[in-house]
């Protein structure tokens, strides 16, 4: 995987403006704050965010993919103001899960996701190197 910074351009913090990589591509659908077995433990947006983000790395694991092949993540949260006040609960979670900022990132406020408790739902697309 290489970064993409255009000359002259500053790193952005939290996340990469571009990637590009070669291999087998892993797609993880919109992961949520809830359990394996669909289970809220809170309403609080920077725990669902953890959970969220262990889910992710659970299913790129049953794709045989690590997190450190993530290339793009896609963040949709129904408070912007939350989710803000939560960056330093949601950043050591990222550290902590996923361990490097290289991933091209957005981050969206909605007004709703389709579970009525959930606060935050992350996608991802990962590639695994040949």
């Amino acid at each position: 995987m290489q970064v993409l910074l255009p000359p002259g351009w500053p790193r952005p913090k939290g996340y990469a403006n571009g990637v590009t990589a070669r291999g087998r591509m892993v797609f993880v659908a919109g992961m949520i704050g809830w359990d394996a077995q669909g289970v809220f433990h809170s309403d609080d947006i920077g725990v669902q965010a953890r959970q969220a983000l262990e889910n992710v790395v659970a299913v790129l694991a049953e794709g045989g993919a690590k997190p450190e092949h993530i290339v793009r993540m896609t963040w949709y949260v129904t408070d912007k103001r939350e989710y803000v006040a939560a960056y330093p609960d949601i950043g050591k979670a990222f550290k902590e899960l996923i361990g490097c900022y290289n991933a091209a990132m957005t981050a969206v406020e909605v007004s709703a996701l389709i579970e009525d408790r959930a606060k935050v739902e992350i996608e991802v697309t990962a590639v695994v190197p040949d």
